[in-house]
Parts: C-alpha cells; sequence; structure tokens
C-alpha cells in the first residue's frame, strides 16, 4: 500500500509519496511562503493561508488518484506553525476541506525525522554525521553515528532563511547593505555557539530546498536533476564565492542563478551565510547536499 507525507515548512510544502517498497512514485515541492511576514503579527497572512490551502487541495487529489486517502497523508508543520497563533485554526480548515490532519512537531523531534531521511540514499560509512536542515524559520542540527542507529546532540536553532532575511534585509529585498550582512553574520554565530561540536562530525549533510538550491547553482544547473544535485558535494569557498555574488546582486540575477526555485532567490544570501557558518563551527571545508529530509523521515521513523 502507498504511503505518503507533508513536510510543512515556513516557506515550502513538500508532498511525497511512496510505494510497499518505499520507492518514490510522487515528490513535489510547492512554495507558498507560509512564514513570510509572520514576524510582524504572529500570523500567517491570508495570502500565504490561500495558496497553502490550493496546495493541500492539489496534494489530496493526488494522493487519491495514487491510492493514498488524504486522511491517511501524514503531514507534519515546523517552526512558522510552531510561533504563528492562527496555525491551529487554519490547519482545522484544511482538515475540514481537505481531509488531510496536520500536527504541529517540536524542533527536536523535527531535527530526529531529518537526521533520519537525509541519510536515504547516500554513501553513508560508519562514523558521526552532523545533518543540518536549513528551514525558512529555524534550522535543526542533528549529529550521530548512522551505523549504530544514535544520536549525540540534537538542537533547534531559531534562526532561518526567511526569519533572516526580514529581519536583517526587510521583506522582498530588492539589493542587501553589507553592513547588514555583516550584523546577520553576526547574529548566526551567535544562535550556533551553544552547539557542541566537540565530537566533530565526520561530515556534514544539509537537506531542505535552499540547500538544494544552492548545490544546483553550483553545478550550473537551469533545470531541476535529483540525480546530480542528491549527493553532491558544496565546499566553503563556494559558499563564500556564493555569498560575495548574491551580496551584489540583483533580484533580476539571483532569480537567473536561483533557475531551478527562483521563489527562494531572496532568501538565498541568508542560507549561504548559516551552511558557511555551519561548516566553520564544525571545522568542516565542504558538505554533503541532500533531497531527503522530514518527508522521508516522517514515513521512515
Amino acid at each position: 500500500m502507498a504511503r505518503a507525507s507533508i513536510d510543512i515548512g515556513s516557506n515550502s510544502l513538500v508532498f511525497l509519496v511512496v510505494d510497499d517498497n518505499g520507492q518514490t512514485i510522487h515528490d513535489e515541492a510547492v512554495v507558498v511562503g507560509l512564514g513570510r511576514g509572520i514576524g510582524k503579527q504572529g500570523l500567517f497572512q491570508p495570502d500565504r493561508m490561500d495558496l497553502a490551502m490550493d496546495a493541500f487541495q492539489g496534494f489530496a487529489q493526488k494522493a487519491k488518484v495514487l491510492g493514498v486517502l488524504p486522511e491517511h497523508v501524514q503531514a507534519v508543520a515546523t517552526s512558522a506553525s510552531r510561533r504563528a497563533m492562527n496555525s491551529t485554526t487554519f490547519f482545522k480548515q484544511v482538515q475540514e476541506q481537505t481531509g488531510i490532519g496536520v500536527e504541529v512537531i517540536s524542533g527536536e523531534r523535527e531535527a530526529h525525522l531529518t537526521w533520519k531521511g537525509a541519510l536515504l540514499g547516500l554513501p553513508i560509512e560508519a562514523g558521526s554525521y552532523a545533518v543540518v536542515d536549513l528551514g525558512g524559520g529555524s534550522t535543526e542540527i542533528v549529529v550521530g553515528d548512522p551505523s549504530a542507529g544514535s544520536v549525540v546532540e540534537q538542537r533547534s536553532v531559531e534562526i532561518g532563511t526567511v526569519r533572516l532575511t526580514e529581519a536583517f534585509f526587510g521583506v522582498n529585498p530588492t539589493r542587501y547593505a553589507p553592513a547588514d550582512l555583516a550584523a546577520m553574520r553576526t547574529s548566526i554565530k551567535q544562535h550556533l555557539d551553544p552547539v557542541d561540536w566537540n565530537r566533530i562530525p565526520r561530515a556534514l549533510i544539509a537537506v531542505a530546498g535552499t540547500a538544494t538550491t544552492l548545490g544546483a547553482m553550483e553545478l550550473g544547473l537551469t533545470t531541476w536533476d535529483r540525480t546530480q544535485v542528491h549527493g553532491s558535494k558544496l565546499g566553503r569557498t563556494a559558499l563564500r564565492r556564493w555569498i560575495d555574488r548574491l551580496l551584489g546582486s540583483t533580484a533580476q540575477e539571483r532569480r537567473i542563478w536561483a533557475a531551478v526555485s527562483p521563489e527562494r532567490a531572496d532568501y538565498l544570501l541568508a542560507g549561504a551565510c548559516v551552511l558557511e557558518a555551519v561548516c566553520t563551527a564544525s571545522h568542516r571545508d565542504s558538505l554533503w547536499v541532500s533531497d531527503g529530509g522530514v518527508r522521508h523521515g516522517v514515513l521512515a521513523d
């Protein structure tokens, strides 16, 4: 019997369906920006909820076609939904209109699911790995040993690409000021300082849309190709180069570079800064890019 999950993030909704053998038969991401503008009033904005509801209705219809009843879809919501005071009301409407029930999970639960989902399909050897789930509202970091199935460090950090961009550059930025970039990088470092890196991981694995978009940009892709992006490497030097390019970019240039996901273009500077800071803090020169994540972890857990 097919199974399905939805990862409801601050920027995108990701819908996954797998068959009896766990093989992917449908994997779709829709960027709706549910967490956009949430910082001002602590509420999901009406236009964002409308876009999200359209996406949920589409997912429900596709789930039925693929043999999954909407009420059996396992949907989990993360950072933005934990902060939005109207998330409970909105997800009740989602269930009433589509049949899909939504669970708002803790940052720790999100981190655990990310760790499990990120490792799927990667040539993981024995040893400790850190999985970094860079979302729109928060970043989850989990360090563990896949061969032993154990987690030694798990932390949800309240920095995300949308959240940082709006805090330091405003909503829908056209250009970025170097002084604001410096302030953002200082804030990122402060948020990452409590993470215990005493057990230096063998490698870092970055998941979610910002990481995969940056990976695709580094590969020079103009159309999405999971086979090239999943398992690719993104070095600290490359991240610094993209930070410099994005800092001086126009909105149009960013969207051209981020052709595989132009909706994320304005948030890539913040994302590259977070990933570069994690590399620095963990004493790693590069990270793996994984297209796995919460949606896979939900079905594997």
